[in-house]
């Protein structure tokens, strides 16, 4: 079963108040695979989604780390932050995703994979797959500071649940 919301956000606010509205809807075990071009706002929405989860330590790109756990504060599933961008250089990537060893926390924590698309859908058989489009005729995508989202640009967010995980899940309420 396949259940899809759109949601429109007009900033990096708006989207991390996205992603904690998304935070009340993810427990232990959840996989989020994140798609969009630089600057679209992968890791401003998982900022959003890491102060709903109540993690401790600010969200940051893991771009040259790959991967960060941010245990929970409040008893709920530590937050793990994935950022596949540089994985896929060699043949296998499926032997680059097990190196990560994701499989070993999936069960106990959220895991949230940017660039993550074609490559770890495997992991599970439930997943939400947030797609993050832009105009790219506006700014330039690297031009806010800290943060993957460039200004106050417009942003359509696509939520796609996959699996019986998200069969019966109340997406809706991320409209906000």
């Amino acid at each position: 079963m396949v259940r899809s919301v759109t949601v429109t956000v007009a900033g990096g606010a708006d989207t991390r108040a996205l992603g904690a509205r998304l935070a009340k809807v993810l427990r232990a075990g959840d996989l989020l695979v994140l798609s969009g071009g630089l600057g679209a706002g992968k890791t401003t929405l998982t900022q959003g989604i890491g102060v709903g989860l109540g993690v401790r330590g600010a969200v940051t790109s893991p771009t040259f780390v790959i991967a960060r756990v941010h245990p929970s504060e409040v008893g709920g599933p530590a937050l793990v932050h994935v950022d596949a961008y540089r994985l896929g250089g060699s043949a296998d990537v499926t032997a680059e995703i097990d190196g990560l060893d994701l499989d070993a926390s999936l069960d106990e924590s959220v895991t949230v994979v940017e660039w993550g698309e074609g490559m770890v859908e495997d992991l599970t058989e439930d997943r939400l797959e947030v797609a993050i489009d832009r105009d790219h005729a506006e700014a330039d995508p690297l031009a806010a500071s800290g943060s993957d989202f460039a200004g106050d640009e417009v942003r359509t967010i696509r939520v796609t649940g996959i699996g019986a995980r998200w069969a019966g899940a109340d997406l809706d309420g991320l409209a906000g």
